[in-house]
């Protein structure tokens, strides 16, 4: 606690300073984000740069803090709002990462709070946050499957407008790195979360089935007759799993099996649509 490094005086300032991530963390659209201690923002060494990223450093941490002066609350509230929001979405980038944030955004991994995959062979695994880029107002944040290693957008419009730089290129392979037992099996059952769930979630599963193959059925019949796939195929970026930048050793050897794999596909379908074409 405050009280037994800082003194009474702080002990005030912290049980503000939980009241305005409270705030943040109830406001709906923020159930991505899980609560930064507050130890952890005090320490200045853990905000190193981040004056460079935020307008109104200062009193944007003053806010978070609740420890902001009135008469400037007053003159400068909705502009130092959406620097407050900023500077604790890049400060949450920074402490998810650590071992104490890794273990609360475990617990909502385990929870499924981030969604589940939709594809129908991943069997409802939980999906974890993950950004495209570190650079706030970049790129929108993206949910992570560890089964399929692909990407997908969230299913609300409060989580897709969340910028993806709140959460980091690498959290959910350094969780992965950290907790290697959660490695989700490329086959066979999901066993994250409850097991007392598990009828809930073979429920969820069979109704992703139907609709995926509704979507299916709907998308083939309103396919133009000029439709490639192939060179749809081609044309999908590949996503790349990256800790602090650097390709994950094994991580690179799959994808490099299972983009020859997709090349042998590619070309499969190449070869299809061209006998279609000389009938």
């Amino acid at each position: 606690m405050l009280c037994l490094h800082y003194g009474g005086s702080l002990n005030r300032l912290g049980f503000r300073l939980l009241k305005w991530i409270f705030w943040f963390l109830s406001s709906k659209g923020n159930e991505y984000f899980c609560e930064v201690e507050e130890d952890f923002i005090l320490d200045r060494f853990n905000l190193t740069g981040l004056n460079n990223e935020v307008a109104n450093y200062a009193q944007a941490l003053d806010l978070i803090t609740d420890n902001l002066d009135d008469e400037i609350q007053d003159e400068l509230r909705g502009s130092l709002d959406v620097q407050a929001r900023l500077l604790y979405g890049l400060i949450h980038a920074r402490w998810i990462v650590t071992a104490r944030g890794l273990a609360k955004m475990l617990e909502k991994y385990k929870r499924a709070d981030f969604g589940r995959c939709p594809r129908v062979l991943c069997q409802s695994q939980p999906l974890l946050p993950v950004g495209l880029t570190d650079i706030p107002y970049q790129k929108a944040v993206k949910l992570y499957c560890g089964r399929c290693e692909d990407i997908y957008s969230p299913k609300s419009s409060r989580h897709g407008s969340i910028d993806g730089a709140y959460f980091g290129t690498s959290f959910p392979h350094l969780l992965f790195l950290v907790y290697p037992t959660l490695i989700p099996p490329k086959a066979g059952p999901v066993d994250v979360g409850n097991a007392s769930s598990r009828g809930g979630n073979d429920a969820e599963g069979n109704r992703a089935r139907r609709r995926i193959r509704d979507d299916q059925e709907v998308y083939s019949e309103g396919m133009a007759e000029g439709f490639s796939t192939a060179s749809a195929a081609l044309k999908a970026d590949r996503y790349r799993p990256r800790i602090f930048g650097f390709q994950i050793h094994e991580t690179a050897k799959l994808q490099r099996w299972q983009e020859a794999v997709r090349d042998r596909q590619v070309a499969r379908l190449e070869d299809l649509e061209d006998a279609s074409h000389n009938v």
